[in-house]
């Protein structure tokens, strides 16, 4: 999906939508099942081109203007469990109604590669969904979940997130980061309902 984007007058008269990628900071947890919010917002931060990242809300961010909606893309760097500090903090600093804040994160209960936009829910046991939900005081924000399989039964659920991608879920993977990017940037330009009726198939 391709877009026009421009960083002039980005946040004249228009709601600041959020999209925040959810994953922990520091080389060795680069690439691991918990930090494809991350990697979703990378795709996104390099095909459309943006300017480096700021540094602000306990994470680093980057403002765009894609079509008629200003956005920024938003990295917590407070470590999976404390995202939702940085999201508040995001939100209340643009004004960003709920409905406008859409975080990407992994997802233990979706196969490997599968994508559920969600208009709201619960974190269904993912601690920086949870920890975004106490501190915005509501679940009522839409998501982008990304599965990643659940853990083998020899496995602890922290290792398995914390490790790396087989070479063949890798493969899978790559292609549901892009496809990711191509929800983020309907959801953009054709809202929820759009995003959901077209990315949330198997």
């Amino acid at each position: 999906m391709s877009a026009a984007v421009s960083t002039m007058g980005l946040f004249e008269g228009t709601v600041v939508k959020i999209i925040v990628g959810l994953g922990n900071i520091g080389q060795k947890y680069e690439c691991t099942r918990h930090n494809v919010g991350f990697e979703v917002l990378d795709e996104l931060k390099k095909r459309l081109s943006l300017e480096p990242q700021q540094k602000k809300f306990d994470g680093k961010y980057v403002k765009f203007r894609v079509a008629e909606c200003s956005a920024i893309l938003l990295w917590p760097e407070t470590y999976m469990n404390n995202s939702g500090r940085s999201v508040a903090a995001a939100a209340k600093f643009f004004k960003t109604p709920l409905d406008s804040v859409l975080l990407v994160c992994d997802d233990l209960s979706l196969p490997t590669g599968k994508l559920r936009m969600r208009k709201s829910g619960s974190s269904g046991g993912q601690k920086g969904l949870k920890d975004t939900i106490d501190q915005l005081g509501s679940q009522d924000f839409p998501r982008l979940r990304i599965g990643i399989g659940e853990a083998p039964g020899n496995w602890e659920t922290a290792d398995y997130v914390l490790g790396k991608f087989s070479k063949s879920e890798r493969t899978t993977m790559d292609l549901a980061i892009i496809r990711s990017a191509d929800a983020i940037l309907c959801w953009l330009n054709e809202g929820i309902d759009s995003a959901m009726n077209n990315f949330n198939r198997d």
